[in-house]
């Protein structure tokens, strides 16, 4: 177990980009993920940002007023809830005398600590490089104005910085490589799965939302369920029978969070990759948070920056056992309480009918002997009529998209 370090939060807000609701509910966020990183928070200030200063993003009058603060309390760490630049961080650092880090910083350490499979790690080990690259001469600057510069250090230091730039992207180009290999590997697992074709409904919604319990609840999986930020982040799959008799794969996801940053979604585009062939998404909303309907945007907004709002998505109201009876203010979703399995059903037929409405009536014709063939007719579509014939069976059928194609040769009109 690694050392708790104590921190000092800052948040801010400003009067056109983030207003001062949406920065006490962003301060609150990183106070829960301050919690994920097992950290130990020794206070926190909202501030108001009216211009971005260049050089330490806060105002120069601010920024002195919370080194006294910090140093009062005796923080280790200040974490700042927002992406502040190389030179920003750099001299933060220098007034503040401690350890600093913005927001992407805090959940990429957050990723390294969750992630299990070798391709979670790999794909944050990806982020945490791209990210520190452009910081390496932020870092190398700061070091030689602490010793002086100047004489004796300014050849070596410069040398060091390439020697360190190199290595960085030796091990990023390394990393890739790896990564895409891995992404070979799952291509082909990918197209061995389309060879039974089975719908992919995929669990989505904000980090902490209750996907997990849900996936636990609906296909008995064995997910971690923790009250903390992006305790799930290897995707995890399971088949399941809806209540029609069909086979579908459920799968649960990493939660999205606002302002994700760059750096992940580019690391982890294989697995949004995945994401993109499900049949359906099932949007998981916790109604029990104040800032729900923005959260909701926020979610909308990434399934359209990672190009997955094509797909249909059903949206659910989760956590309703943690709001009044009379709350009527998400009543048009479907209401469900994942820890006690209410409204589960309701969720289980409203799946069965979009995946019935993607599916297509069709009359084919199987010679002898065509016992595998019809089989997978009932497992996997609805056989509507079945008709013997001295040659072989007349089936009218509905079926799901990708087993119009394969059926496609043994249509008749």
């Amino acid at each position: 177990m690694r050392e708790q370090e104590t921190t000092f939060l800052v948040g801010y807000y400003d009067s056109i980009k983030r207003k001062k609701w949406d920065g006490i509910d962003a301060l609150n966020e990183l106070k829960s993920l301050v919690k994920t990183s097992d950290l130990i928070e020794v206070g926190a200030t909202l501030c108001e940002v009216r211009a971005i200063n260049p050089a330490t993003y806060l105002g120069s009058g601010k920024v002195l007023s919370l080194a006294e603060e910090i140093q009062k309390l005796n923080a280790q760490v200040v974490i700042f809830d927002g992406n502040l630049s190389p030179t920003q961080n750099r001299n933060l650092e220098e007034l503040w005398k401690v350890k600093v880090l913005d927001r992407t910083s805090l959940i990429l350490d957050i990723f390294a600590l969750h992630a299990k499979s070798r391709e979670g790690k790999m794909q944050v080990e990806l982020a945490q490089y791209e990210y520190l690259l452009p910081r390496l001469v932020g870092a190398w600057t700061h070091l030689s104005k602490q010793r002086g510069g100047g004489v004796g250090l300014r050849g070596p230091g410069e040398t060091q910085l390439e020697v360190d730039r190199r290595r960085v992207k030796e091990k990023i180009s390394r990393i890739r490589e790896e990564i895409k290999k891995m992404s070979c590997a799952r291509e082909i697992q990918r197209r061995q799965r389309e060879s039974v074709p089975m719908p992919t409904i995929t669990l989505v919604g904000y980090t902490n939302a209750g996907k997990s319990t849900l996936f636990n609840k609906v296909a008995e999986g064995a997910q971690v369920v923790e009250d903390k930020l992006f305790a799930t982040l290897d995707p995890k799959s399971k088949k399941m029978e809806l209540p029609s008799g069909q086979e579908i794969i459920l799968t649960d996801t990493v939660g999205f969070i606002r302002d994700l940053p760059h750096e992940l979604v580019q690391a982890f585009h294989s697995t949004f990759e995945q994401v993109s062939l499900s049949s359906i998404l099932v949007h998981v909303v916790d109604v029990s948070h104040p800032q729900y309907r923005h959260r909701i945007e926020i979610v909308n907004n990434v399934l359209h920056d990672l190009h997955l709002d094509a797909i249909p998505v059903i949206v659910v109201a989760n956590k309703i056992d943690q709001i009044s009876a009379d709350n009527e203010s998400s009543s048009h979703l479907i209401q469900l309480s994942a820890l006690d399995g209410k409204g589960i059903e309701v969720l289980l037929n409203r799946i069965d009918c979009v995946l019935s409405q993607k599916q297509k009536s069709m009359r084919l014709f199987f010679p002898h002997p065509y016992g595998a063939l019809l089989s997978n007719l009932y497992h996997y579509g609805c056989v509507l009529l079945s008709k013997n014939t001295h040659k072989g069976v007349e089936v009218h059928v509905s079926l799901p998209e990708k087993w119009q194609r394969i059926y496609a040769a043994y249509a008749i009109s």
